[in-house]
């Protein structure tokens, strides 16, 4: 695979890899106990430029391709899961959206500290009664004066509690349907945002996830991100990007499982020699890594259509349903290797096991992500 990336891509993905091995994966169990990611840690990847991938230098971030993007966020994932995640929703949604369809002084406000680090971003679509079916959502700005008052509530908000800015979702034209909603960023502390306590999670529990409530929070008219109305569109706009995160996360934890299985059965002895070397086991390593390279082929094939500028929402869906079932089968695999010692909470794989989880959930569920990929085949075949 090197030989198909620039040295560029080569270097990020290293330097990804270094920080995760150092610094991500000797604390995942105690940040998953202390249910947060450590300040210092969110720093370093500010200053690493892990939180400005793609945005470009002059708006204050590191300007990488798509490709760099997805090989330093497998790395992070392979030390992180929670970590993973957040870095994935700071840089799309919530950053890509701002490149795209911020104003230059909104872009100065938001993108350019973001980018940096100073503070990290989250995505707030979903809502209590309305996932999958974003047009649906019934939070209300309504107009007051020059600005806004907005009432409502979101759902499985990734990195609210740890958060600085939001880009919310409201419907300012309920007449209008699915062109009646605008998008907004706020701050965190804005009179009237309420960030509940996390949510008790399954896995990725270092990764806040909160329900948020809007209660007469009033914005002004500079909170608009574009244009009133356009509101769906620009939340529909970085589920390319969005996808592309989620499958490569999904590869580098399944990574992490296969690297920690093969080590154990490298050293685990069974009838006088390693298990490794009987051949039940070595199959399913072999199946492991086999899964895992054409998951990771599936990502870097998405990644390099969007370098180009081609569209590539069916190669991104693909990437990510293939890629989140692939993971947790590997995982489970892994902790198959293990045996009774997988299942132990002491041991990485269990942890792992319930992170990778969610992949087949967020950034739209493996149905959706079917959705998708049979409705160009529909077309492609129609035509």
């Amino acid at each position: 695979m090197a030989q198909t990336l620039t040295e560029e891509q080569i270097m990020i993905r290293d330097m990804a890899r270094q920080f995760s091995q150092d610094r991500l994966a000797p604390g995942a169990s105690a940040r998953e106990a202390a249910g947060i990611i450590e300040t210092d840690i969110v720093e370093e990847m500010g200053q690493l430029g892990f939180l400005g991938m793609t945005v470009p230098q002059e708006m204050g971030g590191v300007g990488a391709d798509y490709v760099s993007y997805a090989l330093a966020l497998m790395e992070i994932a392979a030390g992180d899961g929670a970590v993973s995640t957040m870095m994935s929703v700071h840089n799309a949604p919530f950053c890509a959206i701002l490149q795209r369809f911020a104003s230059p002084e909104q872009q100065e406000a938001w993108l350019k500290p973001a980018a940096q680090g100073a503070f990290i971003g989250c995505f707030a679509l979903t809502e209590p009664s309305t996932g999958t079916d974003a047009a649906a959502i019934t939070t209300k700005a309504t107009r007051s004066g020059n600005g806004y008052v907005l009432n409502g509530a979101k759902q499985f908000i990734s990195s609210a509690k740890i958060g600085g800015a939001t880009i919310g979702f409201a419907v300012t034209d309920p007449d209008a349907g699915k062109k009646g909603i605008s998008a907004f960023c706020f701050e965190q502390g804005t009179p009237g945002f309420v960030v509940s306590e996390p949510e008790k999670k399954l896995g990725q529990r270092a990764s806040d996830t909160c329900a948020l409530t809007f209660d007469d929070m009033a914005l002004g008219a500079d909170a608009l991100i574009g244009e009133e109305g356009q509101g769906l569109s620009i939340a529909l706009s970085s589920l390319e990007a969005g996808r592309i995160g989620i499958a490569s996360q999904s590869v580098g934890m399944a990574q992490a499982a296969l690297e920690y299985a093969v080590a154990y059965a490298l050293d685990r002895k069974a009838f006088g020699k390693p298990i490794f070397e009987h051949q039940a086991v070595a199959f399913r390593l072999a199946d492991m890594d086999a899964q895992i390279e054409s998951a990771r082929q599936l990502v870097l094939n998405a990644a390099r259509l969007k370098d180009c500028g081609q569209p590539c929402l069916r190669e991104a869906s693909i990437a990510k349903l293939m890629a989140s079932q692939m993971a947790e089968r590997v995982v489970s695999d892994a902790i198959q290797t293990l045996g009774g010692y997988g299942y132990l909470s002491e041991f990485p794989l269990e942890r792992i096991y319930r992170d990778v989880r969610v992949c087949q959930i967020y950034e739209g569920t493996s149905d959706v992500q079917r959705i998708n990929i049979s409705r160009d085949l529909k077309r492609r075949y129609q035509q």
